[in-house]
């Protein structure tokens, strides 16, 4: 059986961190839950290293527009496992499709969306995890939702206009590199047939 190492905090908010044996980290997690302890991180021994996937990330693009369709579908009064459902279904990236399904089937099983989230940081980093729990917590789920999808809205807006931005002075820049390039060349022939001469 694997061991796993595990970070959380007691009914009181203290900070605790341990390693479980377990068969995998749902049963660790709720192996925990009955000692009243809050889970943040659970990790298997030995497999903290993970490679990157090459071709399966999700661009901050896409937690946009699932934020903000979630949102509008919570707002609706449609069931959280169906809104899940039918943006996975739409969902044209398969690896944030798999992550969408993914967390719907945990909800379903019973853990709550902040949770099921937390699961997948490589789509769901702590800020939008721990959003969204405030949000389950006060009943403002749609709220909270709306919020974060223009908070994620800006930065992409902010990240493309960066982007475009520097475009200028790297193309400048190269432009100019090019150039003094050409003129050290072309003098350095030059004196060099000079010389020769």
């Amino acid at each position: 059986m694997p061991s796993y190492e595990w970070k959380g905090r007691d009914r009181h908010g203290n900070p605790q961190t341990g390693v479980l044996i377990g068969d995998n980290k749902d049963a660790v997690i709720a192996a925990l839950r009955k000692q009243q302890i809050v889970v943040t991180t659970v990790k298997e021994k030995g497999k903290e290293i993970a490679l990157p996937k090459f071709g399966g990330g999700v661009s901050s693009k896409d937690i946009a527009v699932f934020t903000r369709q979630f949102s509008v579908m919570i707002d609706a009064g449609l069931p959280l496992v169906q809104c899940l459902e039918i943006l996975g279904q739409q969902q044209d990236n398969k690896a944030f499709q798999k992550i969408i399904l993914q967390v719907r089937q945990d909800v379903e099983g019973g853990l709550s969306l902040a949770e099921s989230m937390r699961k997948h940081p490589q789509a769901f980093d702590d800020l939008y995890v721990n959003m969204v729990a405030a949000g389950e917590a006060g009943g403002i789920l749609d709220t909270i939702l709306q919020r974060l999808a223009n908070y994620i809205e800006k930065a992409v807006k902010l990240k493309s206009q960066v982007r475009s931005a520097l475009i200028y002075p790297i193309a400048v820049v190269t432009i100019a590199v090019i150039v003094v390039y050409v003129i050290l060349w072309s003098t350095s022939r030059t004196s060099s047939a000079t010389s020769g001469g």
